[in-house]
């Protein structure tokens, strides 16, 4: 995996995220929100292609890496680069789990889990309002 470089922190108010984003995006990447299974887009998204980060176009994930984990969101073993997502603690709803957050941003992305496919045997379940997607050029 790239290694890539660290990215300057992007900062906005509460009121520029709610301007740009659309009611649902919001919910997800700033409140930390979860749509609901087989209803995001991107979960059954098969072109060729870079997820990038909702809020600030940052690249997350490559369609190289997605994979159907049957789970009803769309799943990667591995990012871009180990410093596109940071890890962060959850212990929400009574679990412990590691949420991933755009590392540019601080977005809510989603969850990985340590049930995914080789090489990684991880799976970055990720809710498909926080990506955006840009199919590769044919």
């Amino acid at each position: 995996m790239d290694q890539g470089t660290n990215p300057p922190k992007l900062r906005k108010s509460d009121a520029e995220w709610r301007a740009q984003l659309t009611p649902q995006q919001y919910h997800v990447t700033r409140e930390h929100g979860t749509e609901r299974a087989f209803t995001g887009p991107y979960w059954d998204e098969k072109r060729a292609g870079l997820y990038t980060c909702v809020c600030c176009g940052t690249a997350l994930f490559r369609s190289e890496t997605k994979f159907e984990s049957g789970t009803g969101w769309p799943s990667y073993y591995q990012p871009v680069a180990a410093d596109a997502v940071s890890e962060i603690e959850d212990r929400s709803w009574f679990m412990r789990r590691t949420e991933i957050r755009c590392a540019t941003c601080d977005a809510h992305l989603g969850h990985v889990f340590k049930d995914g496919p080789r090489p990684t045997g991880l799976r970055y379940c990720m809710n498909g309002t926080a990506l955006d997607f840009h199919p590769d050029e044919a």
